[in-house]
């Protein structure tokens, strides 16, 4: 019996190494819940980028399927996502929107003539106030927004090719022959 007593915290610990290995194998383990998928974008003007004349708005965002993707020019994800930007907007007919978020406007116009600008709009929010509105944890970040306006998806991290033909390609698909 005292042998049992000794092996039970061994048991125990072997059991939620287990249990946190297991954990470490879900697939899902990088998504991060949203409360607005489903609701409507939050009401939001943003100005443009210098020089670009063509303000952001939550208005922007209705009538098509759209994405609504979070960058800054101090964010490296950004750098290693930016690529399968330009082949979104090069390759497939869908409003590419973004937010330069956290941001020094010429910073931002500086970072988008170096790496290319695949966004219909862009909206500046150096004070975070549509982030938060959004429930934005970092950059990068993609919604998909349905015709309607409400936001279908929220991608967190750099959008890989694995991630757009395997996620978020058929949603978009999806919402649009349902539209």
């Amino acid at each position: 019996m005292r042998r049992i007593l000794y092996l039970l915290p061994l048991i125990i610990l072997a059991g939620l190494v287990v249990a946190f290995a297991l954990r470490l194998g879900d697939p899902d383990k990088e998504t991060l819940p949203s409360q607005l998928i489903d609701r409507k974008v939050p009401q939001f003007a943003l100005d443009p980028l210098p020089g670009r004349g063509r303000a952001l708005s939550s208005g922007d965002l209705k009538g098509q399927v759209s994405l609504l993707n979070i960058f800054g020019s101090w964010c490296r994800s950004c750098v290693a996502e930016h690529p399968m930007l330009k082949r979104i907007q090069r390759e497939y007919d869908i409003p590419l929107h973004g937010i330069d978020w956290k941001d020094d406007p010429e910073a931002g116009k500086a970072w988008l003539a170096r790496h290319g600008d695949p966004y219909d709009r862009i909206g500046l929010d150096p004070d975070s106030r549509v982030a938060i509105d959004l429930g934005v944890t970092g950059a990068p970040e993609t919604f998909i927004v349905g015709p309607d306006g409400r936001i279908r998806y929220k991608h967190t991290g750099p959008i890989t090719p694995k991630v757009w033909k395997d996620t978020m390609l058929p949603l978009i698909r999806k919402l649009r022959r349902t539209s």
